[in-house]
């Protein structure tokens, strides 16, 4: 088999196991990936910054023992820094060249990771698809009329067309598990203080946002969190250390029989789509045939004013990053940054310190609840996206939505969002995609998206799997048996297939 299609075939950890032993040499895995990537990015638009010259050096030094040696990754174009990088944050704003390594990105390379690009990200990783006016769309491999979802949509649309066989992600509401979920990817957004931010963010967004990964198979992921997870001096928060060993030990273990529920109700209310449905029975019918019981549950809790409580904790976290952005480059970046961007920036600016820390309260008092509802729970079921992945544009503003933006725009408006009723217009159009993923980046917790289903039309849809708070062990023994029962490792997007 050719290196090309050993690449686009196999997940992070055989790749590595190839060179360990010396039958695969890491400068030519680092050049088919390379290679790939100018074979695909055309149509898929996902590169952000090509690294391929530092890679190709990188690789005819890294050493060759180490667990992830020689292995093509792509780093996030979003709050992490690579040394003399130029992070865009999917901005026309000025991009950030740092003169130091986040300390995950020195934990990626002290494994052996070779980044070969920087992946694309929406401005400010704000919306659930990447299409930014700085870079324009990222299409997906298994259809490039559509999305891939997002923040994290260059990642997954890199990994989903083997250019990479994992890729760093970050999750604030679901940035991970979204583009995993429609891009037949594993997405594992971790326990809140399992992975440092540090030295860009101590926490960001209140403590919502995470890093990890979307990669091909459980194994990759769990490997990955064994070699990057830990506290950091900087950390404000730091996750329950693994329980029974690795967390590559639990995703090879059975996990015996658990206790599962499933919650269908939308948050929001809105509309579901029978192929989300769909998506999540096959999840449950795999978790029946693994052996474990499955309840019905609701969780009233998570309701809309759940996620305007959100909304708001997010607009105001907006707004003081476009003043940090203001002060790194020297002018107001109002002007620069996307329409959007804006207007959230401007709510969040209107919004004082109390209603802000009034909303951040109520959210953490429904996080108990909602914890110690589902806490004789092994794992909870629920969908990650309420459609199938999206055609590219489809999220964009129009008719009377495009509208009331530019009106909240052009006339300064913003402070209308102070009423429900135009909040809510705005978290409908914002969130009618995805509606549950936001409940985990509040309370903390866990969960895995699933790459379970594929719709009529050939476009995958995940369903994720939430765990107790710092549990992700049970998390990844219950997806390493579903994977093996599904068989969705064999799954690839018919794009650009190598011979």
């Amino acid at each position: 088999m050719g290196i090309d299609k050993l690449l686009w075939s196999h997940d992070a950890t055989f790749l590595a196991q190839q060179v360990n032993k010396g039958a695969l040499d890491p400068v030519e895995l680092v050049d088919a990936a390379i290679a790939r990537a100018e074979l695909v990015n055309p149509e898929l638009n996902a590169v952000a910054e090509k690294l391929y010259d530092r890679a190709r050096e990188r690789a005819k030094t890294v050493d060759r023992k180490l667990p992830l040696a020689g292995v093509p990754f792509a780093i996030k174009d979003l709050a992490i820094a690579q040394r003399g990088v130029a992070t865009h944050s999917g901005s026309r704003v000025e991009p950030f060249v740092p003169d130091f390594d986040s300390v995950l990105t020195e934990r990626y390379l002290a494994a052996g990771l070779v980044p070969v690009a920087t992946s694309t990200s929406p401005e400010h990783g704000l919306r659930l698809v990447t299409e930014s006016k700085a870079f324009g769309p990222t299409r997906s491999p298994w259809n490039t009329s559509h999305t891939t979802g997002g923040s994290s949509g260059g990642s997954a649309s890199l990994v989903a067309a083997g250019v990479v066989p994992a890729a760093h992600a970050s999750d604030g509401g679901g940035s991970i598990r979204v583009p995993a979920a429609t891009t037949g990817l594993v997405g594992m957004k971790v326990s809140r203080g399992r992975v440092p931010l540090t030295p860009v963010a101590s926490e960001s967004w209140y403590g919502f946002v995470v890093d990890h990964a979307v990669t091909r198979s459980v194994r990759d992921s769990a490997l990955l969190l064994d070699l990057t997870h830990g506290p950091d001096p900087l950390s404000p928060y730091q996750a329950f250390e693994p329980q029974k060993g690795s967390f590559l030990q639990a995703a090879k273990r059975k996990p015996g029989k658990l206790a599962i529920a499933v919650y269908r109700a939308s948050p929001l209310g809105l509309p579901v789509s029978d192929e989300t449905m769909a998506a999540l029975d096959a999840a449950i019918a795999l978790a029946r045939e693994g052996g474990h019981s499955v309840e019905e549950i609701d969780l009233p809790m998570a309701n809309r004013a759940f996620i305007a409580d959100f909304a708001r904790s997010v607009a105001s976290s907006v707004a003081g990053q476009m003043r940090l952005e203001a002060t790194r480059v020297g002018h107001s970046v109002i002007g620069e940054i996307e329409r959007a961007t804006r207007v959230l920036a401007r709510l969040g600016g209107l919004l004082s310190a109390g209603e802000v820390y009034e909303g951040v309260q109520r959210l953490h008092a429904a996080s108990h609840q909602l914890i110690a509802a589902t806490a004789k729970y092994d794992a909870v079921l629920m969908p990650v996206i309420a459609h199938p992945p999206v055609k590219v544009g489809e999220m964009d503003a129009t008719g009377m939505d495009e509208v009331l933006e530019s009106l909240l725009d052009k006339l300064h408006l913003t402070r209308l969002l102070k009423l429900d009723a135009f909040l809510g217009q705005l978290m409908d159009k914002s969130l009618w995609f995805t509606h549950w993923t936001p409940i985990q980046n509040v309370t903390g917790q866990p969960a895995i998206s699933l790459p379970v289903h594929v719709t009529k039309t050939g476009l995958p849809i995940g369903i994720q799997a939430v765990g107790r708070p710092g549990d992700e062990e049970t998390l990844y023994s219950l997806a390493g048996q579903i994977e093996k029962l599904s068989g969705w490792l064999d799954r690839r997007a018919p794009f650009h297939v190598p011979q």
